[in-house]
């Protein structure tokens, strides 16, 4: 939830927190580009606003921020946008929020998983990173170049490392053994791509595994408040199959067993599976 409230008009934050049933405490990435506000989300980066976008790519400085707000919200309201809220990450200088953006594609109500990765400090915001795959708008993957590089103290605590571990190496078993017996995966399309219980996360992972290994991932932030661990990654190999660097985000939930509950996959990898 990367805006703040106070550069926001009176009017348009009680409006906000009458809608959501409390005062926010920052204001979601969403509700905030449809407010109209374009100066207020300016005033929320401490320097230059800057954002990297799936589709757009790189936006920084205030004349581009400014017009892919406004283009981009005439868009949204022309498609009759909602925003389901999934999660939230909130660690003292970075937070992800996850939603999915529902609107109108042509004929089609498409629902869009997507990552907002926001870098802040007490002067306010640095960088939005967004990660969505193009998969459930086009029919096809985009392919991301990274927008990080590999960061050797990246390292995931407990039964995210263990998965992470598990998943490089192509281990089945050892990888549904991270997640507790109704925890589910979401691949990054979303919708029907949704796999829940062990029996499925088998059958999910045996598919992943099938081009003769793992998928060791590159790995740059670690974004974890206990609850859940966020890691920003790079897809570099498939199985037996390089691949050029590829930029994603995954979301992991703990359970009170201490295993996972929930995966949560946002990149647009196009995998190299065997049937």
């Amino acid at each position: 939830m990367p805006w703040l409230p106070e550069h926001f008009s009176a009017k348009y934050v009680a409006e906000l927190s009458q809608r959501r049933q409390s005062p926010p405490v920052a204001i979601s990435f969403f509700d905030g580009i449809a407010s109209g506000q374009v100066d207020a989300l300016i005033a929320s980066f401490a320097g230059e606003p800057e954002l990297h976008h799936p589709v757009r790519g790189r936006i920084r400085g205030r004349d581009a921020f400014r017009w892919f707000v406004e283009t981009t919200g005439e868009q949204l309201r022309a498609a009759g946008f909602t925003v389901e809220d999934v999660d939230l990450v909130v660690t003292p200088h970075r937070t992800v929020e996850e939603v999915v953006l529902w609107y109108d594609v042509g004929q089609r109500r498409v629902g869009l998983p997507v990552a907002i990765v926001t870098e802040r400090s007490d002067a306010g915001l640095h960088e939005l990173r967004i990660y969505f795959s193009t998969w459930p708008i086009t029919g096809s993957h985009a392919n991301r170049p990274p927008l990080l590089q590999p960061d050797e103290r990246a390292t995931e605590p407990d039964v995210v490392g263990e998965y992470q571990r598990a998943l490089a190496a192509g281990d089945v078993e050892a990888t549904v053994a991270a997640f507790e017996p109704d925890a589910s995966v979401r691949e990054p399309a979303g919708g029907q791509y949704v796999h829940r219980g062990t029996q499925e996360l088998r059958a999910l992972f045996t598919s992943f595994f099938s081009n003769g290994g793992g998928i060791p991932l590159e790995h740059c932030t670690v974004t974890d408040d206990g609850r859940a661990c966020a890691l920003e990654y790079n897809v570099v190999r498939w199985g037996v199959t390089d691949l050029p660097p590829e930029a994603g985000v995954a979301v992991y939930v703990r359970g009170a067993s201490g295993l996972l509950t929930a995966a949560r996959i946002y990149d647009d990898s196009n995998p190299p599976l065997r049937g």
